[in-house]
């Protein structure tokens, strides 16, 4: 009988992992305790309800199909972000940290037993669509996703480019949810862009963090660097950035300081405390920085905010992050699936866990969103003196001096930007006031 096959599989199992991890001798000797044999009871109890669903149940189910399904069961009750990832599963996370996939573009989790969005990707389709940071996915093509996985919901939405995938949405504001038809297409993995907001201070946008990331921002620093000398500022957008690659965090991290600890993580295992450290450099980037943070800000994201603001190395100016530190494994398994367990917590170098608190910044700054034509905030625009009844016009316009730079398309683009996004615009006078005031002296010598 079934039954029979499968005390003697989970007999074996236990004792050859037992083995590896204790080795034979302890094994002898755990097997007799009471411990041991709770452990045993508990598993002919699983044995037993398959063999009941085997027999009973309305269609015949493959062993296969019901043991996956137990294992991603156990795993779904320890935390969101522990999974099993079926020989698909593992191969699409692999893809996403080198080449390019067909979906939406967002990061999920599950946030208060609800599947949660922690940021858009910029420039894919769910971004450009209006998916929020924090919006709540009710549904995937009609499906209810109450007791769906962080797995199965990535494998919904994922698609050929061209075709179309539904998301019933709840946000904040909605007196119901919405439905969003959101066009699949190729995410592109290109983590960093820049831009020159004025001379001398440069911009450099994370989108996430994958294999290449550090390599690519070291290039882009290079270069923004030699188009501004001297450089006076730079502004590091984090925002909704959803994380990455630890390796990478730490190698962005390493970027900007040149000593000291970056992150470390603590674990049950003491393989996995791990403390990564900072490294002098040849040519550090002697300059001040602002980093701009918000809730889609997640992981790999706040382990560099963390760390530049520990170390006084940076103003972080924003909102608060989402607040996901917790370091995931991914183990590989004999069948080409793996399993991606929770096995440790990020800590900043002063020692701050990020997990479910996230990264307060410095410098606290709502995003301003609602614009009238003229850019102004809804709120009145205070009374100016062409706001007076009889006030006095000149008459003419004043001659365009002959050496004046005529605007580019590119600076015309900076100057828009700046005036619908008020986060930037204040890190980048956040910047400017650094170099004002450092020019002061204070007290006496």
């Amino acid at each position: 009988m079934l039954k029979d096959r499968l005390n003697w599989v989970i007999l074996i199992v236990v004792v050859v992992a037992l083995a590896a991890v204790f080795g034979w001798e302890r094994v002898t000797i755990w097997s007799e305790s009471a411990e041991a044999k709770g452990v045993y009871e508990q598993l002919q109890i699983f044995s037993d309800v398959l063999d009941i669903v085997q027999e009973s149940y309305v269609r015949e189910v493959e062993d296969d199909e019901l043991v996956e399904g137990a294992i991603s069961g156990m795993l779904k009750t320890l935390d969101p972000h522990s999974s099993y990832l079926s020989p698909d599963a593992y191969k699409e996370l692999q893809v996403e940290t080198k080449g390019s996939f067909g979906g939406i573009g967002i990061e999920i989790t599950i946030r208060d037993s609800v599947l949660t969005v922690v940021s858009p990707l910029e420039g894919t389709p769910a971004y450009e669509l209006g998916i929020q940071a924090g919006d709540q996915i009710i549904g995937v093509e009609g499906e209810p996703t109450k007791d769906m996985s962080l797995m199965e919901a990535v494998k919904k939405m994922r698609g050929p480019k061209g075709t179309k995938v539904v998301l019933t949405i709840m946000r904040a504001g909605f007196t119901k949810p919405k439905d969003f038809v959101i066009t699949r297409a190729i995410i592109p993995i290109k983590s960093v862009r820049t831009k020159i907001l004025e001379p001398g201070y440069g911009y450099l946008r994370l989108s996430q963090f994958q294999s290449t990331t550090q390599r690519d921002l070291s290039k882009a620093l290079t270069k923004l660097e030699k188009e501004n000398q001297p450089m006076k500022g730079l502004v590091l957008d984090l925002r909704n950035n959803p994380g990455g690659l630890l390796d990478q965090a730490v190698k962005v991290s390493d970027e900007f300081l040149d000593e000291g600890l970056i992150v470390y993580t603590g674990g049950r295992l003491k393989s996995q405390d791990m403390r990564f450290m900072a490294h002098k450099k040849a040519s550090p980037h002697a300059y001040p920085i602002v980093v701009l943070v918000n809730d889609g800000s997640a992981s790999a994201a706040e382990i560099v905010a963390g760390a530049l603001q520990d170390h006084k190395r940076a103003v972080v100016l924003g909102i608060k992050t989402f607040g996901k530190g917790s370091v995931q494994t991914v183990m590989p398994l004999r069948n080409g699936a793996a399993l991606r367990l929770t096995t440790a917590l990020y800590y900043t170098p002063g020692g701050r866990s990020i997990q479910a608190k996230g990264i307060q910044p410095d410098i606290v700054v709502e995003r301003r969103l609602l614009q009238d034509k003229e850019g102004q905030n809804e709120r009145s625009r205070a009374i100016r003196e062409e706001d007076l009844k009889n006030h006095m016009d000149l008459e003419g316009t004043p001659p365009t001096p002959s050496d004046k730079k005529q605007e580019s398309e590119e600076e015309a683009e900076v100057r828009e930007t700046l005036k619908k996004d008020n986060q930037l615009a204040r890190a980048l006078e956040v910047l400017k006031s650094w170099e004002i005031l450092s020019q002061f002296k204070y007290g006496s010598d």
